[in-house]
């Protein structure tokens, strides 16, 4: 192929990757206005956000094999179809009922453009090119993050919460019309196994109990917590007894999937604390208000995406191994100074942001790009699927227990010094967690070392 239909190819898929990432992000700063329009209370607006997350979470692995199986094109295309057309009947919603039921359809055709953007980016591309390219989407996925809140707030105020989705029902169909021009279809596999519809019912059911355990005023959480944890021994049960399993639990036999798989999950989970508890440090103990603490926080997506192509090349020329573990030594090294450090100025705490974000940015592009390098052609959905639900799995415990553990130590005041000891036991706590992935991934690197690529 020709550089042109590299850049085509790839500016196509970076646009779907965009849309999961903006999907994620621009709705929250429409939960206000969706409360008033709808009358109804936060928790339940909240499942404006967390439908999504449950619709992309349950879905991710069975797009990828549904990819393997079908054409990962095809499903690609199916996917930003289901995304448009459920961001349409958000914006047209008459309910709040309607709307979540929409939004979980919407996460449904994210988790198809999740599992298959990062599989076609491997097709389409040579592999000494694979480095740069998992860089690019590493900064498109930040930017999108980046962008929703301020894009979100800025159609609000404008048009209205219904602007928000149109905004996405639009850029959806622009990626499906370069995804449909410029990539290439690749050849359906029909030997492979179709679908385990038990072990897919039970993902989603699992994950969704588990949603509601930990959603605030839920009566029964306790009974959600349970039936959690009784489905998810149920999957594993269901899953080693099935012919065709969704996940096949002997992949993480591999160690590259199953480190990668983890320490995605734990670095997704300290990012995402940053969005959730950040806000409540800069507000509450800096005393920001809501513009200049906007701004403050996105200085962790800015620098991720402006790091993300400079990542990739350090991927290609040093090896995922060593970059991996780089990256989450700086994110070790960010999280350290949020904690011990409490910086007391908004630039400061930017700063310390932009440590962390930068070591993401590094540690996300050498990740994929590990495992995908390992990944047999004909599993490469699959396994860009289960990165997928790993990362959403570190979004949902980022949301959660790091907002756990930061409350716990907090309490219900609002005082500036009791806000400032939960931020600081939750940034300890990440400090902790990604020293630990980093020494479990240091003693895969041994085990299995990834050889520098010549410059």
């Amino acid at each position: 192929m020709s550089t042109k239909p590299h850049s085509a190819i790839l500016a196509s898929l970076s646009l779907a990757t965009l849309l999961s990432s903006l999907g994620t992000s621009i709705s929250n700063v429409a939960l206000p206005s969706l409360a008033r329009a709808f009358g109804a209370p936060l928790p339940a607006v909240q499942w404006v956000v967390l439908a999504y997350l449950l619709g992309l979470s349950s879905l991710v692995v069975a797009a990828g094999r549904a990819g393997d199986v079908l054409g990962r094109k095809r499903l690609l295309q199916a996917g930003l179809v289901l995304f448009s057309a459920s961001a349409g009947l958000c914006a047209l919603a008459p309910s709040l009922q309607v709307l979540v039921g929409a939004r979980a359809l919407q996460g449904a055709g994210a988790a198809a453009i999740m599992a298959l953007t990062i599989a076609a980016v491997r097709d389409a591309l040579p592999g000494e090119a694979t480095g740069r390219a998992m860089g690019l989407l590493g900064t498109v996925s930040a930017t999108g993050t980046a962008l929703g809140p301020p894009l979100g707030g800025a159609l609000v105020g404008v048009w209205g919460w219904p602007s928000v989705f149109i905004v996405q029902a639009v850029l959806g169909l622009a990626a499906l019309y370069g995804v449909s021009r410029f990539l290439a279809p690749d050849a359906a596999d029909r030997s492979q196994p179709r679908f385990d519809h038990p072990g897919t019912l039970l993902l989603g059911a699992t994950l969704t109990a588990y949603a509601l355990a930990l959603t605030p005023g839920a009566g029964a959480r306790p009974l959600f917590l349970l039936l959690a944890l009784g489905g998810a021994l149920l999957f594993v049960h269901v899953e080693r007894r099935s012919a065709a399993p969704l996940v096949e639990l002997g992949l993480f036999r591999d160690r590259a999937l199953a480190a990668g798989s983890v320490t995605g999950m734990v670095a997704t989970a300290v990012v995402m604390a940053t969005l959730v508890v950040g806000p409540f440090y800069l507000s509450g103990t800096l005393g920001l208000g809501a513009g200049r603490m906007g701004l403050t926080m996105a200085a962790g997506p800015v620098v991720a995406a402006l790091a993300g192509w400079p990542a990739g090349r350090l991927v290609d020329r040093y090896g995922a191994a060593a970059c991996a573990l780089a990256g989450l030594a700086g994110m070790a090294l960010g999280a350290c100074i949020l904690s011990v450090a409490l910086p007391a100025t908004a630039g400061g705490y930017a700063a310390s942001l932009a440590v962390l974000t930068t070591g993401y940015a590094l540690f996300q592009a050498a990740n994929n790009t590990a495992v995908m390098n390992g990944a047999a052609a004909g599993r490469r959905g699959l396994i860009s699927g289960l990165l997928g639900l790993s990362r959403n799995l570190g979004l949902v415990n980022g949301a959660a227990l790091m907002g756990a553990v930061f409350v716990h130590m907090a309490g219900n005041t609002a005082a500036p010094a009791a806000i400032a000891q939960g931020f600081q036991a939750c940034f300890g706590l990440s400090t902790v967690l990604l020293l630990l992935a980093m020494a479990g991934l240091a003693a895969f690197a041994v085990r299995k070392p990834v050889h520098r690529r010549p410059a």
